[in-house]
């Protein structure tokens, strides 16, 4: 793509430490995500795809490499201004949805904005807005554990996109979910990306949804590796994971 990527990333190395000695995870990790574009990461499992996943989301730091998003070196901020930055830019869902048990679908869209300060009206107003545009709006007033587990990964959904992000990151999203729940999210992230312009990183060992992104990359070996483009035209390959 000729524009500017919005998420940039080159030559991340991670590695961790253990009793049996260094497990090199990430090594010269390239990827660029450009706005309103979706792209999913593949690969087996304990390659580290959510380890690069967490590192993009300044959730963990590389040992090597940078990180840019919106132009900004993420990298090279302090622990509070990097916290706020991505407190305000990024959205996060994982395979397992947190949300608050003891607070109502609204209360748990609504946190994000009442920990920024905005006043409770105005946070249960944006949240009761985007429980509407995620088809919950008569679900609001029920606890999680009312909901099923469809319902429950939405109110994921709209809480991370309660701040307005401009990147949403995915780690297994529908991997708690039976195929027929998992497309309707397949399908509700891709219309998101459309609608507000997102940018979505997503890991998953799903083909259905890989099918859905812009572009699907396998990391291997440490690296990634692209996969498919829908920009190149064709259709992906069967199958696309591994």
């Amino acid at each position: 793509m000729g524009t500017q990527p919005l998420l940039a990333a080159a030559g991340i190395t991670k590695t961790y430490r253990t009793d049996a000695g260094e497990v090199s995870v990430l090594q010269g990790v390239d990827l660029e995500v450009h706005e309103g574009e979706m792209v999913a990461i593949m690969g087996a499992s304990g390659v580290g795809k959510s380890t690069l996943l967490h590192v993009m989301g300044t959730l963990d730091r590389p040992d090597r490499g940078s990180l840019h998003l919106a132009g900004e070196d993420v990298l090279s901020l302090s622990e509070s201004r990097r916290s706020e930055f991505r407190n305000r830019t990024l959205g996060f869902v994982f395979q397992f949805h947190h949300l608050l048990p003891e607070f109502t679908a609204l209360e748990n869209v609504a946190m994000p904005l009442l920990l920024a300060r905005r006043s409770q009206e105005d946070a249960h107003e944006a949240a009761g807005k985007l429980l509407g545009e995620l088809g919950l709006a008569e679900r609001a007033h029920h606890r999680p554990g009312a909901l099923s587990g469809g319902e429950q990964q939405r109110v994921a959904v709209a809480r991370a996109l309660a701040m307005s992000p401009r990147v949403l990151l995915a780690d297994e999203p529908t991997g708690n979910l039976d195929r027929a729940t998992g497309r309707t999210l397949h399908e509700l992230l891709r219309r998101l990306v459309g609608e507000h312009r997102l940018s979505v990183l997503v890991v998953t060992h799903n083909e259905e949804l890989a099918r859905a992104c812009d572009r699907v990359l396998r990391l291997e070996g440490g690296r990634l590796a692209p996969v498919w483009d829908a920009g190149t035209g064709g259709q992906p390959p069967r199958p696309i994971g591994l």
